[in-house]
């Protein structure tokens, strides 16, 4: 379930990358994504070990919250630091897009298993 996790993760900052590029006619060049990825993916590590995702990596909190919250600041902090424009709208745009998909996959996960369980006595 961890690779799992990591792997939704790792997919969802590529899909808002990727979105972002298309939505301003850059191009989907493997450079151009990796250029642009980059940030947010290393600010997704840092959530993940500052959360300690890895214990329970579908946990809305803290797993979810960190990995969101720190893909946005440390994404936006690397990209300053490496010559990338940052404005106060893409932040908001990232901190929703990010906040949608990072924290929307693990409350979609957690539906099923409540629906399976069983009723407990009346």
């Amino acid at each position: 379930m961890r690779w799992l996790a990591g792997l939704a993760d790792l997919c969802c900052v590529l899909a808002f990358v990727v979105i972002g590029r298309a939505s301003h006619g850059d191009g989907e060049t493997p450079a151009g994504i990796a250029s642009t990825a980059w940030p947010f993916l290393a600010g997704l590590a840092i959530g993940w070990l500052a959360a300690r995702a890895w214990r329970r990596p579908s946990a809305v909190a803290p797993a979810g919250v960190s990995a969101w919250l720190a893909t946005v600041a440390f994404g936006m902090v690397l990209r300053v630091a490496s010559g990338q424009g940052t404005a106060a709208a893409f932040v908001l745009v990232a901190l929703a897009f990010l906040g949608l998909l990072l924290l929307g996959w693990r409350v979609a996960a957690r539906v099923p298993g409540r629906r399976r369980r069983s009723p407990g006595p009346p």
